[in-house]
């Protein structure tokens, strides 16, 4: 116990969170690798048991609270533009249940964010397809299954979408039935179009909205 009666663990989690939050906020790092390289300023070479480790909801929280601190006059708008071309490009991809996730959604978009799409189609082949013919440049990489890693990867394209990058997973249709479902904090992990679209009208400058809860 520390002299206030908190838990040291309580503390160390505290602070590879905030110290995961400023990497994500300031270099863009992914969660799980902002997360890795936090532990490693923080505990040296030491292996951290699991429970010292932040989950994803601290260092979101972490995110929010350092964007309020140095970006609060200038992440808005980045955040306002950003959901304004995932209702663009997710209106071009309709016939393939485009889903909205990661930060754009959440509302912790930063300058070194991109938009992150999940697409649910009879074909990965057939999606590629239709961005080649919007004269689109693709790249083709790997992410992991939404679901967990028992069920592997999944083919990613990512282009450019008004000099923003755009990052598409592609799914099977029957990955749709269990792509809609909230959080252990009750927001959603991913957004359909309409969703979207009504996130997007309670996004201004000076009135944000992240309280995205399921219609479940």
């Amino acid at each position: 116990m520390t002299a206030h009666g908190i838990p040291e663990v309580l503390l160390l989690r505290a602070e590879i969170a905030a110290a995961a939050a400023r990497l994500i906020a300031q270099d863009g790092a992914d969660y799980n690798s902002a997360k890795r390289k936090a532990a490693r300023q923080i505990l040296g070479d030491t292996q951290p048991p699991p429970n010292l480790l932040p989950d994803h909801a601290q260092i979101e929280a972490e995110v929010r609270l350092y964007q309020s601190l140095f970006h609060s006059n200038t992440q808005p708008a980045r955040l306002f533009r950003l959901r304004t071309l995932a209702v663009e490009i997710m209106e071009k991809l309709s016939a393939y249940q485009p889903h909205l996730t990661g930060s754009v959604l959440n509302g912790t978009a930063g300058p070194h964010d991109d938009i992150h799409l999940q697409l649910f189609a009879d074909s990965a082949k057939e999606v590629e397809i239709f961005l080649l013919n919007k004269n689109l440049q693709i790249d083709i990489s790997e992410t992991p299954h939404f679901k967990g890693p028992r069920f592997g990867m999944v083919e990613t394209v990512s282009f450019m979408w008004h000099k923003e990058g755009v990052h598409a997973e592609l799914y099977e249709l029957d990955d749709l039935r269990g792509a809609v479902k909230s959080r252990a904090d009750g927001k959603i992990m991913r957004a359909d179009l309409d969703s979207v679209r009504a996130l997007l009208i309670n996004t201004t400058h000076g009135n944000i909205s992240t309280d995205q809860t399921t219609n479940e």
